[in-house]
């Protein structure tokens, strides 16, 4: 039997259990069962730790030997346990990243992860690059990779073209000067165009530029899919516009954002760094721009051409729909799948 276990879920805005909500949902059209509690939302601490470690429970009660359970990391302190469990009862585990507390929020050691990550048969990282620093750093169980996170919403993108002298900019996510203070230099830079925020913390006095912002404020996403009025979508963690810098800017040369996600399916093409891992994707398919800086985004934005933008909408519209397909996530399971059962003995 291939399974996973769903959890609690304080509230399904956040950018993170939207991801994990998806897969789980992506996991239950393929016919993969949940041997947990049905998903849970809500805002209480306590029930929702206790209703988390009923899913754990009875998730170590229903595996049975050869089972392949599909883990969501991380999983806080029900990682190990959940891992030693499916060991012990002879199943295999297959687990997905979704974050390394190793990084921006260094809530573990480097050696700390890797040996977390090694009790189970087999992981899938975001993307080459973190399936590199994984193994780099001593992962020693078979790895792949998922490529970028698919994105579920029934709703459709506003189909518009943009006015090629006058582009408007989306930016999503946190926008606290703590995390992103590179918001606020970017309006010395971006003279000719207009950028959109959509979230929340944004503080307009401390911004160079103000002019150049139209600040939103939080939106759900499926109605910023909706109804979001914009041309692209930015992709640029850190505290500079010269390159992704800080705990926050360096992890986009590892991870997937899943606001990179967010914007394909709203079908904006992508400003992205050079160096972040999903550059590669985004230059592959032909759905945005790659930059060393936000200093020279200007100029490149003033010297594209019709064709340049036509061929990106074009393409991202078939990006997009694979999202809404969960294409990559089922991909990325099925090849995990596979190997397990060509190359790992049952009774591991």
């Amino acid at each position: 039997m291939i399974c996973y276990f769903s959890k609690h879920y304080p509230n399904l805005n956040n950018a993170g259990n939207k991801a994990k909500t998806d897969i789980e949902t992506i996991w239950q059209q393929q016919g993969f069962k949940n041997i947990g509690i049905s998903r849970q939302t809500g805002k209480n601490k306590i029930s929702g730790f206790l209703l988390t470690l009923a899913s754990i429970l009875k998730t170590s009660f229903s595996l049975r030997k050869n089972d392949i359970l599909l883990i969501q990391y991380p999983l806080k302190k029900y990682y190990s346990f959940i891992c030693r469990v499916a060991r012990l009862k002879k199943a295999n585990t297959i687990t997905l990243i979704h974050d390394l507390g190793s990084f921006r929020r260094q809530k573990l050691t480097i050696p700390q992860e890797i040996k977390r990550l090694n009790q189970s048969h087999y992981i899938v990282a975001h993307n080459t690059s973190m399936q590199k620093w994984l193994q780099d750093n001593g992962l020693a169980v078979p790895c792949g990779c998922l490529g970028i996170f698919d994105y579920l919403s029934p709703e459709p993108a506003t189909d518009r073209l943009p006015n090629t002298s006058h582009y408007e900019i989306v930016y999503a996510g946190a926008l606290s000067p703590r995390k992103n203070q590179f918001l606020y230099q970017i309006g010395k830079f971006i003279t000719n165009h207009r950028i959109h925020l959509y979230g929340k913390g944004f503080e307009p006095a401390l911004a160079q530029g103000k002019k150049q912002f139209d600040y939103k404020g939080f939106i759900p996403s499926d109605k910023l899919i909706r109804e979001v009025k914009g041309d692209f979508g930015l992709v640029w963690d850190g505290d500079s516009v010269s390159a992704c810098s800080g705990d926050w800017g360096h992890y986009l040369q590892y991870n997937n954002p899943h606001k990179t996600s967010l914007y394909i399916r709203c079908e904006l093409p992508v400003i992205i760094w050079k160096k972040a891992a999903l550059a590669s994707f985004i230059k592959d398919n032909g759905i945005g721009i790659c930059v060393d800086s936000l200093e020279e985004l200007n100029d490149i934005l003033n010297h594209l051409s019709p064709e340049d933008i036509i061929n990106m909408k074009k393409n991202i519209k078939s990006v997009s729909q694979k999202l809404a397909n969960g294409h990559y996530t089922l991909s990325a399971t099925q090849t995990a799948i596979e190997k397990l059962q060509q190359h790992l003995p049952a009774s591991n």
